[in-house]
């Protein structure tokens, strides 16, 4: 298991409420305020877990610009109480952002689920 300093633990913390504010908003036909709340404990959460510079980096990288500014685009309109607009901007620029890191791994990681013996048997249509 990986230690995690004070600052992470908060933020793990931070990125968890606002999971959940999120959550919670878009379950309550996309209520604003939750939904703003919930991108602030985010983005909060994620500068505690990586730091600002990281974060900063992470958001203005050259190849990623098109999707941080529809993701950072859409905080702000949520912000601007325009809830259902600015969750469309924000999960496209997520799924852009994440396109390069996320897909492949968790693609990659689908691909072993085959070498597990129950659920190989119910994907061969076995039964």
């Amino acid at each position: 298991m990986v230690p995690l300093t004070d600052a992470q633990r908060i933020g793990l913390g931070l990125v968890g409420f606002g999971i959940f504010f999120i959550l919670f908003g878009v379950l309550l036909y996309f209520d604003s305020v939750l939904l703003a709340f919930g991108n602030i404990l985010f983005l909060c959460g994620l500068v505690f877990i990586i730091g600002f510079r990281r974060t900063f980096t992470f958001f203005f990288q050259r190849p990623k610009l098109k999707g941080s500014s529809f993701f950072l685009g859409g905080v702000v309109i949520v912000l601007m109480r325009w809830p259902l607009l600015g969750m469309l901007l924000e999960a496209y620029g997520f799924v852009t952002l994440s396109r390069s890191v996320f897909f492949p791994v968790a693609f990659g990681y689908l691909g072993t689920l085959g070498s597990i013996p129950l659920l190989s048997k119910v994907g061969a249509g076995e039964g």
